[in-house]
């Protein structure tokens, strides 16, 4: 019994206790996780993991409806955003943290119907803005990314 110490358990639980935060993600302005640029789902689900507060459950929501209504959807982050896309025709959607909402941006917005309702400076894209409290019309949502996945998607 002589030969343990304190110390030593110690010194193992500070060094497992200082893992978790280190590996915290940073948020940039608007609470946006900053997400290595990387292909697939776990990037997008570390992504999601890092949203500050109620925006974490409203990008778990989109992941899974985008997932259900566009199977085999394929995933990355980009510019801290996640993206969504059909491999080999591009990206259809991505959105992104602002400090009161999560943007949905489609890329060829302005082919869907009914038109989503937030202009863009670029000509082809919509958005579609979601605040803490707004109801989110799902099927509507779902009805513009099964649109969004059939038109020819952007090559970012």
């Amino acid at each position: 019994m002589a030969h343990q110490t304190p110390e030593k358990p110690a010194k193992a639980a500070s060094k497992s206790a200082a893992k978790p935060a280190a590996a915290k993600p940073t948020l940039l302005s608007g609470g946006n996780p900053q997400i290595a640029k990387a292909d697939g789902d776990a990037p997008v689900q570390a992504y999601i993991a890092a949203m500050p507060g109620w925006k974490r459950d409203l990008g778990r929501r989109l992941d899974a409806l985008i997932v259900r209504t566009v199977p085999g959807v394929h995933k990355a982050v980009k510019w801290n955003s996640p993206f969504f896309g059909i491999e080999g025709q591009g990206w259809f959607l991505s959105f992104h943290c602002f400090t009161k909402y999560v943007k949905v941006a489609f890329f060829r917005g302005t082919s869907l119907r009914p038109l989503p309702p937030g202009e863009s400076k670029h000509k082809e894209v919509r958005y579609l803005d979601i605040h803490e409290h707004d109801v989110l019309d799902e099927a509507q949502l779902a009805s513009w990314v099964k649109q969004a996945s059939e038109l020819p998607g952007e090559r970012m």
